[in-house]
């Protein structure tokens, strides 16, 4: 085209083929959320579609290196690490600051966690945030060890040698791909691990309950002064459940106990519950409990609540304190675990009650085929425009690509994201979150196993310190500040908003004032 030698003529092209590329991104978001509609998450939304997502980028980093001869990729080569690098970047900050922004709620005085729904503090700094659950803590701390292969591949660099860095590309390509897999299987796997936790965080609310009741009921001290069980103490509890009289403790009688016990807080099976507690006193596995495996039960639990990290105590009212504890620390754990339904609609088998299931699996995987074959054909005519506008402006391709490319390939996604922030619920804030750290890992592993067998199959130059460092202190950060705190107030977005200028600035100052590369 004869626009093609101009700048302004390449910035059309551009937006022409960035907004194809958002069409092609469009097309398999909408066919990824259908084909979950009809099959449910498990093998399709934590393998399948995490892959797709991650699509336009590895295809446009794929093409950035696969075009004309070695020094030509070479060239190009910097687009692919600028879209990388600015996807990564803007997903971390400026779409994770503005899910704060819209999912604000009030925050409780005596926890610090967001109310559902309510949001009158207005912009309050501290007062308004969101909060999320811990699977997206563990999310944060998975994006965070996905930079690994980056700390790899740039080893060479760090020790000034030159002799290794083709097998560093090597064995950073390997590591990442055997990381992908890892991670596509834990995605697979993570509603059975869910169900798991859950269950055993139920158990363990039991367990308190149990205790905290029958600390309750003790007339006299629950513990002795060197911290064993009062034997006394427990004798007179035994009998009190011994309904029967007959030295033994029967399920029903377990039963009576536990529905004895109001556990407002959570929904379990009362049955289930049951069995679970005969199975941690019966050693004898003769279906009844008898004294002393009555008090080594107790004892057990009491071991427990102390290994759970509340304070020790020995007897009195310390003694009650520990319970009390450990009963808080419980309901607290089993919170953090997210709704119920959020685990239980996690499955493989076909979603029930889906109208014309048939014609929805056509649509979803013609929309995807639709957007792939889009990704697959525009992907060299974006990338080659970039370079030519990188030619004809002396702009570095870097920048160009950081800032343009992830607008067309993460559009789609970063609206779906807020729009799901906005709903202002724990639930939805903690699977807007997952997914922005989940798109940034996948980035970090398909995308750069891509980079990585481009550069080691066509022998280019690894030399991209700068954008590594950028992405490197971008997911450690925002990673290690969502590992460990599950409650963000709205000052956090800030912290991320500037982020993002912070990285440009660094790129430039690294590159073109200290020459790095």
């Amino acid at each position: 085209m004869p626009c093609t030698s101009t700048a302004l003529g390449n910035l059309f092209l551009i937006i022409v083929y960035g907004y194809l590329m958002f069409f092609a991104a469009t097309y398999l978001s909408n066919g990824s959320e259908l084909l979950l509609e009809i099959l449910g998450p498990g093998i399709v939304g934590g393998l399948f579609l995490p892959v797709l997502g991650a699509l336009p980028d590895a295809m446009l980093i794929l093409v950035s290196g696969l075009s004309g001869s070695t020094a030509t990729a070479q060239s190009q080569v910097s687009v692919g690490m600028g879209l990388l690098a600015g996807s990564t970047v803007m997903l971390l900050t400026i779409i994770w600051g503005s899910c704060v922004v819209v999912g604000k709620c009030d925050l409780r005085e005596t926890d610090s966690v967001a109310i559902n729904g309510k949001d009158t503090n207005g912009f309050s700094l501290t007062g308004t945030g969101v909060s999320t659950d811990i699977w997206t803590c563990y999310a944060a701390r998975i994006m965070a060890i996905s930079v690994l292969p980056f700390i790899i591949v740039q080893l060479p660099q760090l020790l000034n040698s030159t002799s290794g860095r083709h097998l560093a590309v090597l064995i950073a390509l390997i590591i990442s791909l055997l990381m992908l897999i890892s991670y596509c299987l834990y995605q697979v796997f993570q509603p059975w691990i869910q169900r798991r936790r859950l269950a055993y965080a139920k158990h363990k609310h039991v367990i308190s309950g149990i205790l905290k009741h029958l600390r309750e009921r003790t007339l006299g001290r629950f513990l002795t002064d060197d911290g064993q069980l009062n034997r006394d103490v427990m004798e007179k509890l035994f009998h009190a459940i011994d309904e029967n009289n007959d030295e033994k403790l029967s399920a029903s009688e377990m039963r009576a106990l536990i529905l004895g016990i109001r556990f407002e807080e959570i929904d379990f099976d009362r049955d289930d519950a049951v069995d679970k507690v005969m199975k941690d006193f019966d050693t004898s596995l003769d279906n009844s409990i008898d004294l002393d495996e009555f008090i080594n039960g107790i004892s057990k639990w009491i071991e427990e609540a102390k290994r759970a990290g509340a304070a020790i105590a020995n007897s009195g009212s310390k003694t009650f304190k520990l319970i009390n504890d450990f009963h808080v620390q419980t309901k607290r754990e089993h919170a953090l675990l997210g709704p119920e339904d959020r685990v239980e609609d996690q499955s493989d088998e076909v979603v029930e009650g889906v109208e014309n299931p048939r014609w929805i699996s056509i649509k979803a995987v013609l929309m995807l085929l639709l957007g792939t074959i889009i990704a697959a054909v525009f992907a060299d005519p974006l990338v080659d425009a970039v370079d030519n506008f990188s030619d004809a402006t002396s702009i570095p391709t870097f920048f160009i690509s950081f800032i343009a490319l992830p607008l067309a390939t993460n559009s789609s996604e970063a609206v779906s994201a807020i729009i799901f922030a906005s709903r202002k619920t724990v639930r939805t804030a903690s699977l807007t979150f997952s997914e922005l750290y989940g798109a940034v890992t996948m980035n970090n592993l398909l995308c750069l196993s891509v980079f990585l067998a481009l550069v080691y199959v066509r022998g280019l130059t690894w030399d991209f310190s700068s954008e590594v460092l950028v992405i490197f202190i971008v997911c450690i950060v925002m990673g290690a500040f969502a590992s460990f705190r599950s409650t963000f107030p709205l000052w956090t977005s800030s912290v991320a908003y500037l982020l993002y200028p912070f990285s440009l600035a660094l790129v430039y100052v690294l590159d073109y004032i200290f020459g790095w590369s």
